[in-house]
């Protein structure tokens, strides 16, 4: 598939893409026996927020070390999620930070390099995981999600990436098992590259009909909206300012069939919603499904949310509620 092209954004406004694992891995799922993987991608421009400083109990401590705190953050929200940590893979590092560094050297936000160009070290994630020596053997699958902003905290470039939808979609793959962060400034970016991957076999995962949700069950201080135009494909058409992304998923293998999926204030009543499946919108993976609330979410109040559905024909049904800033 054809990556587009990300735009620039101001240098107050972070750049952010990802290469959507769930096509990907969900290809390597299917193609186990013969070692296949594929890829997809999206492009997107993420509005900044403030997680410089986390305010959460149990968050991690911000080192000043960017790839680091991008780990750590990446796995601290999976970890609320109820997903294993991943662990943090030096082969992986390194495909993640020569991508960083190659996209500052040639001033660009892309998921393929062009060979010849300064820095180069494979024209796609496989390539360049193959470059660093992480062979990808017997069930599979990759991942990349990338960002560039003048924000240098890891902890800012991971949140922002996890509140894009179909970034979060990679970040939250319940079967990867090891990750890899790098990072580069330039240009008056950083530029963060967080690459995926499970070899020789899938992590645990949720396991056959279940899920993973996020925000997480009870999780507080969750944003009150997102921008949609800046993530392309755009999630929600016509319409900019939204309400933060609420998703579900399965593993990649797994078909996630929704029957309702809403959310309301506490009390309330049901919120207006734009619902991404994959038979609404070709960027949500087949084991996966999220809504967007058309309208942004109100300060410190409390949201339950209710999905009733099957995945892989099992019911799946699930409640849970989140708090906002």
């Amino acid at each position: 598939m054809n990556i587009p092209s990300a735009r620039k954004a101001p240098r107050s406004a972070p750049i952010s893409t990802a290469l959507t694992a769930l096509t990907a891995a969900f290809m390597a799922a299917l193609l186990a026996a013969c070692g296949g993987g594929g890829g997809g991608s999206t492009a997107a421009v993420a509005t900044p927020s403030t997680v410089n400083t986390p305010a959460e109990p149990g968050a991690p401590t911000l080192s000043g070390d960017i790839p680091l705190d991008g780990y750590n953050w990446i796995n601290y929200r999976r970890q609320q999620a109820g997903l294993a940590a991943l662990a943090r893979n030096a082969r992986i590092d390194l495909a993640a930070q020569a991508h960083s560094s190659y996209q500052r050297q040639n001033n660009t936000v892309t998921h393929d390099q062009t060979a010849g160009l300064p820095g180069f070290t494979g024209v796609t994630l496989k390539d360049r995981l193959a470059s660093a020596g992480y062979a990808l053997v017997g069930a599979y699958a990759y991942g990349e999600v990338i960002s560039a902003a003048s924000e240098t905290s890891g902890f800012y470039h991971a949140e922002e990436l996890i509140t894009a939808i179909y970034h979060r979609f990679v970040i939250m793959e319940p079967v990867f098992r090891e990750a890899g962060t790098g990072s580069a400034t330039g240009n008056g970016y950083t530029y963060f590259t967080a690459d995926f991957a499970t070899t020789n076999g899938y992590g645990a995962g949720v396991g056959r009909g279940k899920l993973v949700v996020y925000p997480a069950v009870n999780q507080t201080r969750v944003p009150l909206n997102f921008f949609s135009d800046t993530e392309s494909p755009d999630p929600v058409p016509n319409q900019n300012e939204v309400g933060y992304p609420i998703s579900v998923q399965g593993d990649i293998s797994a078909a996630v069939n929704v029957q309702t999926f809403t959310v309301r204030p506490r009390g309330g009543a049901d919120l207006p919603v734009r619902l991404l499946t994959r038979a609404t919108d070709r960027e949500t993976p087949v084991a996966g499904a999220a809504i967007i609330p058309l309208s942004v979410l109100k300060a410190a109040t409390t949201y339950d949310v209710t999905f009733t559905g099957t995945v892989d024909g099992v019911t799946a049904n699930r409640s849970w509620s989140f708090t906002t800033k």
